[in-house]
């Protein structure tokens, strides 16, 4: 016999399978002669009272012995299909169209600028450690895209777009815990997640689909109302490469494929997006605030039963959103810029979330008045407020990857910050004005912010935090616009922009499903 329940218990409960399994004895009343097992199938915190509660939903099986089953994907063979589709850039969107187009029979060839996940590594420790910026593989370009190496949740807002259980199985398929289907609040961890982006890799190449790293698309021929050629740096491959559908789906951080497009006076749009700092607490003072603690005694007793807390937080102010962005419980601030001349934040966390501190980007909304100055750029205005920022970042940092600081209450009272506390950003900080830094839009925005967020949550607005400048790729500033039904770009026929690079998403999960919709659309409709 099967029975579905769902229990509400205290996290050491929870967490303890004798003490779990005497739970749900009591719940179903069974006698002491019953055998059984359990499953459970979700998992969530509820801590918004004094006490903290675990919510599972939980299949119980009495008297017999469940099935184990194995997820499984059928993946086809393609390496001699008549159907073909190049995809620029090899992120979410790009691998999971990939592994889509494998089921649909479509032999997918991927174009990536940067490097593989391994080799990513040297060069995310120059960019750390020396300073160094290489601008085609870095936090943001190479093999997995910004996600592989920027924590690695799979939490979305946007179930409407896509599965987000057919994706959260081909993670366990290549190798995540079976736990990313069950919590709530799913997270693979930077550690991990670079290990499955090399069995994605892997399973791609199996069945017959072909990959190239270091291939930067540097141009392309249009003809009869479709691309008919596309052109690369890498000059093992032909000059001009025939294209019979062109997935587009290089990230946010790709500027110079905005910019090619724009030359080529191919449709793109100016698009509102968020910007601000990366703010870091001590994470048991977090833990403190949201599990409701008043001695660290406490705070290490719910630890053994509860993972690092977490926030989420949103303001109006004067009209502009201010709210937490990518928050890293147990986490790292990284430096992400993609060009030497810029200093860019954002976070990451390991599998363990066991790092002393969590950071949180703090943005506030822009939108077209901002970019006012910038008009002469037409599509691309806001792509230059961007650049603006994050360039002053750098001057204000003193022209390395040191990045400006100041301490949180400092920056909500207005007053320069003498000694920095410690931080989690590697290439090290500058006490800097952050609201000269941010002009008075943002700034005041975020001061209002900052000081509603220290209302909601006690404690949160001190000076052992500090803030740190900028974040500003919290999406693209560039919209590539197409088609509602066929997912085609509106002048051309087989150009299919896709994830968080043409607009159509904000993270690993909505960029995976989306580049699985556009796979899906490909099959439909190109042959």
């Amino acid at each position: 016999m099967q029975k579905s329940i769902q229990l509400q218990s205290d996290p050491a409960t929870a967490a303890n399978d004798t003490a779990l399994k005497e739970l749900i004895q009591a719940e179903l009343s069974l006698s002491r002669s019953d055998q059984f097992s359990y499953k459970i199938l979700k998992r969530s915190i509820d801590a918004r009272g004094r006490k903290i509660k675990i919510n599972l939903s939980i299949s119980v099986f009495i008297n017999e012995v469940p099935k184990t089953e194995s997820v499984q994907i059928e993946y086809k063979d393609v390496g001699k299909a008549k159907k073909t589709c190049h995809i620029i850039g090899a992120g979410p969107a790009g691998l999971f169209a990939a592994l889509r187009m494998l089921e649909l029979g479509i032999k997918p060839i991927i174009f990536e600028r940067g490097k593989d996940v391994k080799a990513r590594r040297r060069d995310l420790a120059k960019l750390n450690k020396e300073q160094i910026v290489n601008p085609e593989s870095n936090y943001c370009f190479g093999e997995g895209g910004a996600g592989t190496y920027s924590d690695g949740k799979l939490y979305t807002r946007s179930s409407k777009r896509g599965s987000t259980e057919k994706i959260l199985k081909a993670f366990v398929y290549h190798g995540a815990s079976e736990e990313i289907m069950v919590d709530a609040h799913p997270h693979i961890g930077t550690n991990k997640l670079p290990q499955l982006i090399e069995r994605m890799r892997e399973t791609i190449l199996k069945h017959g689909g072909e990959i190239f790293f270091e291939t930067k698309l540097i141009d392309f021929t249009i003809a009869s109302g479709k691309i008919s050629h596309v052109q690369t740096q890498n000059p093992k491959l032909e000059k001009n490469i025939s294209i019979q559908a062109l997935l587009l789906a290089t990230g946010h951080s790709a500027r110079d494929i905005y910019e090619l497009l724009h030359t080529k006076k191919v449709l793109i749009e100016m698009k509102p997006f968020a910007m601000g700092v990366r703010v870091e607490h001590p994470q048991s003072l977090i833990d403190g605030i949201q599990y409701h603690c008043s001695s660290e005694e406490q705070i290490k007793e719910l630890r053994t039963s509860l993972p690092a807390a977490s926030y989420s937080l949103v303001e109006q102010v004067n009209g502009r959103g201010v709210y937490s962005f990518c928050m890293c419980p147990g986490g790292i601030i990284a430096p992400c810029a993609t060009a030497q001349e810029e200093v860019v934040t954002n976070g990451w966390s390991p599998s363990k979330r066991n790092n002393p501190f969590a950071n949180s980007g703090i943005v506030v909304g822009v939108n077209e008045l901002d970019f006012a100055p910038y008009k002469k750029f037409g599509p691309l205005a806001a792509l230059e407020f961007q650049k603006y920022f994050e360039r002053k970042a750098w001057m204000y940092g003193g022209k390395t990857q040191t990045a400006p600081a100041q301490r949180l209450m400092d920056f909500v009272n207005n007053k320069t910050s003498s000694t920095l506390p410690d931080c989690s950003y590697v290439p090290g900080l500058k006490s800097s004005d952050l609201f000269e830094l941010l002009e008075k839009e943002m700034g005041s925005a975020l001061r209002q912010g900052f000081k509603n967020f220290g209302k909601k949550m006690r404690n949160y607005l001190t000076n052992e935090a500090i803030i740190v400048g900028v974040e500003s790729r919290t999406s693209t500033p560039v919209r590539i616009p197409r088609d509602k039904e066929s997912l085609t770009h509106p002048q051309l026929q087989n150009l299919y922009p896709c994830g968080e690079g043409a607009g159509y998403a904000g993270g690993i999960m909505s960029a995976a499903m989306d580049g699985e919709r556009c796979a899906e659309a490909i099959s439909q409709s190109i042959f």
